[in-house]
């Protein structure tokens, strides 16, 4: 069964609606953690609209599992993450105006500034993955870009699920994780999935890492943060084992 990997983001948007201290983004991942989280993901962004700087170096020296750090391609959050060391960072576009992250990074229309900002960080020796759509040309950019983790944009498979769309999506989704393994990359996918649609991505052939976040923590409003990611492993489990 693939890890999961939980996104406490939006655990800190409802925090910076009041500016205070709650809820707390380092009791959300410890109880994550206790529910069964194989690592803690968290994306600082630009305009720090969520996650803060304090937040993310808290975080470094309290998580117990893995901490994925998620991030634009720029010279501030390549300075961040060279001294912050997570296990993993993750490069993701992103624009100010957006709700959350459209569509992947396009590794193959920017190769040389990615190939670049991937030597800065692998230099340092974390891990680096991309973000991508799952798209045949930015799986090989990845992979030349220097790349050893690809990330499967899941978005597209999200909202055609349950209609006429979802056989094609999930081929789509299949081909990409073939091309992501043959060429030697780690494979881990993510983006808009809950607790209905996440079966048939958790059973891709070779996944290593969900990333999951939204879901988990609206769903933690309902039943708490350790039942609502206990949860999303039972609906991992149940999707790998039909």
């Amino acid at each position: 069964m693939p890890l999961l990997s939980v996104n406490v983001d939006h655990v800190a948007t409802v925090r910076q609606a009041r500016k205070g201290s709650q809820p707390c983004v380092l009791e959300a991942a410890a109880l994550a953690e206790a529910g069964g989280a194989d690592g803690i993901t968290v994306h600082l962004r630009e305009d720090r609209r969520h996650i803060q700087d304090a937040d993310v170096r808290a975080l470094r020296g309290a998580v117990k599992t893995r901490l994925n750090f998620e991030m634009a391609a720029t010279p501030e959050m390549v300075a961040i993450a060279i001294e912050l060391k997570p296990h993993s960072a993750m490069l993701v576009p992103e624009r100010r105006q957006e709700l959350t992250t459209e569509g992947g990074l396009d590794v193959a229309g920017g190769m040389a500034h990615v190939r670049e900002v991937i030597k800065r960080i692998a230099g340092s020796g974390i891990p680096v993955s991309v973000f991508i759509d799952a798209e045949a040309r930015q799986v090989e950019a990845a992979k030349a870009a220097g790349a050893s983790i690809c990330e499967l944009h899941t978005g597209p498979w999200a909202h055609v699920f349950g209609q006429a769309g979802q056989g094609a999506e999930l081929d789509r989704l299949m081909r990409a994780a073939a091309m992501v393994q043959a060429a030697g990359m780690q494979l881990n996918a993510g983006h808009a999935l809950d607790r209905h649609n996440v079966g048939p991505v958790a059973a891709l052939p070779g996944l290593h890492e969900l990333h999951i976040g939204h879901s988990i923590v609206g769903r933690a409003i309902m039943v708490g943060m350790r039942e609502a990611v206990r949860e999303m492993k039972a609906a991992m489990a149940a999707g790998v084992q039909r």
